[in-house]
């Protein structure tokens, strides 16, 4: 067994500026389309759950770079962070065939101005 972590934080207005310079590029680029569609979807919070979703992003490919092959590319569309049906946040990891995965966990905080991200996983 072998257990891996990652932890990222990040500014808002980080996230917020980049969406409004770039808009739909940036979107598309680092987020899926369900991402898109929730963050969205949040009213007057979209910047925080976008931000949390960014750092997200980053704390799982923290903890897995060591088992990605050297030629994986762009992998922020590969990471995709859902919500199960008690809205609890789950990351996909379907896109990047990594074996072996035991069980993974993801935690997400934002308040106005911070998002902060902790994932964990265990390979078998």
């Amino acid at each position: 067994m072998e257990i891996k972590t990652g932890i990222d934080i990040i500014e808002v207005k980080r996230i917020q500026e980049a969406i409004e310079r770039q808009g739909e590029k940036f979107l598309e680029r680092v987020y899926t389309s369900k991402e898109i569609e929730y963050c969205s979807n949040t009213g007057k919070m979209e910047y925080q759950h976008y931000a949390a979703r960014f750092a997200a992003k980053e704390a799982v490919f923290k903890a897995i770079s060591s088992k990605l092959p050297k030629e994986i590319g762009d992998i922020w569309t590969k990471i995709e962070v859902q919500n199960d049906t008690k809205h609890k946040p789950i990351v996909n990891l379907e896109r990047l065939n990594l074996a072996g995965i035991e069980s993974m966990d993801l935690s997400l905080s934002h308040i106005a101005e911070y998002a902060v991200a902790s994932f964990t996983i265990i390979f078998k």
